[in-house]
């Protein structure tokens, strides 16, 4: 008996699985089925929850501290990233409403009627 005789090298079948993804790449971009994130101006920086914790009421949190800080920019909270000062956010809920916050011994920002 023979040994059965190779249809297909494994470079060729490499090779045809390398150009079938880039041929799928280029078809789904051009049909607009990839989206590319274009302004990212206004899009989340994180997911946040705000947790009640009632007077001498124990809670558990992790050790590890975030890698934001929040700030209060012109009387509304800001987060921060500790690697990227420069790229902040400000914080909002779920109306788009900014958080109000004050400075340690000033009085808290009053919402403009």
């Amino acid at each position: 008996m023979s040994q059965p005789e190779a249809r297909f090298t494994i470079r060729s079948l490499f090779i045809t699985a390398v150009a079938t993804i880039i041929a799928t790449v280029l078809a789904l971009q051009v049909s607009g089925r990839i989206s590319h994130p274009g302004d990212q101006t206004d899009g989340p920086i994180g997911d946040f929850t705000a947790v009640h914790v009632n007077p001498g009421e124990d809670f558990r949190m992790s050790s590890k501290p975030s890698e934001l800080h929040a700030m209060c920019d012109q009387g509304y909270l800001t987060i921060a990233a500790d690697v990227d000062p420069q790229f902040r956010g400000l914080l909002v809920d779920y109306k788009n409403r900014g958080v109000r916050c004050h400075s340690a011994g000033s009085a808290p920002v009053k919402p403009a009627s």
